[in-house]
């Protein structure tokens, strides 16, 4: 993969205010850090995000989790074993190693560790955090996206999921967005595959006056009849809601993309957006640069809104391509 350097993309405080696009121009597609930038980086990490906001994104995408002691935790799994160093560490409770059995300071004395394609390093980029490949709580993460702002001079948006369909992490989220000055009007979205979780989060949101934007998680699914339906996924079942529906309680929707099965057409992504939903796409994981940019040109060519990328550089680059062309 082409080396990423910051001196090149970004010369002077200036252009990095360029690197992700004005907030003011007008609406193009997004670029979501997928994890961070999880195909360079490990993944969930201070580091990770900060490379994906040099790297130009517009969100970056902290999955939450809740620790034994409450907090809410930015980590994918509901275990800690596959990206942490955490059985050199500790034995196992209840079997394993749940998120859910470690308190916040037995998570934070965690490293997390490169899965996949990441690395601990990345060449011609110093991360700026202390300690960046701790496991960061919610705050954290927000506290560091909006120091980038400042320090970048371009809003970094915020894009958390809940992994968990329970109440404490409903409130969690919506309570340190509320408590950090997030509203409808900011760079934010919240999504869940959970759709019994949106809807309560958008009950409560009306009931506090701050309706940030949410996304329902799933498939696109498209009848006999042509007409496009979410499938919702829980477990090994796919339970299918109207578009009408979905728009009822949330602003857009989170697909998957490459799936024979339930594939993305143009004419999926036209219904989509007729019924007032914003269609984002996940996940673009394809790591060599001319077979990530005829993904990405592919997809949005059909009108998809938004991208998570693995590998945030190339999902800059190609729609940065797409909007010039």
């Amino acid at each position: 993969m082409k080396a990423f350097s910051l001196a090149a993309v970004c010369l002077s405080a200036l252009v990095i205010v360029g690197c992700g696009g004005n907030d003011d121009a007008p609406a193009q597609p997004q670029v979501i850090a997928h994890r961070g930038a999880s195909g360079y980086l490990p993944e969930h990490t201070l580091g990770g995000y900060e490379l994906a906001i040099r790297m130009g994104v517009d969100f970056i995408e902290p999955d939450l989790q809740i620790s034994k002691d409450g907090s809410l935790v930015s980590i994918h799994d509901d275990t800690l074993q596959r990206t942490t160093n955490v059985a050199s560490l500790f034995a196992q409770r209840n079997g394993g190693y749940k998120v859910a059995d470690f308190t916040l300071a037995e998570i934070k004395s965690l490293t997390v560790l490169p899965t996949g394609t990441g690395k601990t390093s990345y060449p011609g980029f110093t991360p700026s955090a202390a300690d960046p490949f701790k496991v960061p709580t919610f705050q954290e993460v927000v506290g560091f996206a909006q120091a980038q702002s400042a320090s970048t001079r371009r809003r970094v948006g915020l894009y958390p999921e809940a992994k968990q369909a329970d109440p404490v992490m409903e409130d969690g989220i919506l309570k340190t967005l509320a408590q950090n000055n997030y509203g409808p009007q900011s760079k934010v979205f919240i999504q869940s595959f959970s759709d019994a979780t949106l809807r309560s989060m958008r009950a409560k949101q009306v009931a506090q006056n701050n309706k940030i934007p949410l996304i329902q998680l799933g498939v696109a699914v498209t009848g006999k009849d042509g007409v496009a339906s979410v499938g919702v996924i829980s477990g090994a079942s796919v339970t299918v809601l109207p578009l009408k529906d979905v728009a009822s309680f949330s602003e857009g929707v989170g697909l998957l993309i490459n799936n024979t099965t339930y594939p993305i057409t143009k004419d999926y992504i036209s219904q989509a957006h007729a019924a007032g939903l914003t269609v984002h796409g996940w996940t673009f994981a394809q790591a060599d640069a001319m077979l990530a940019a005829a993904e990405y040109r592919k997809y949005l060519d059909m009108g998809m809104d938004g991208m998570f990328a693995n590998y945030p550089d190339l999902g800059v680059g190609a729609r940065d391509a797409f909007v010039k062309r």
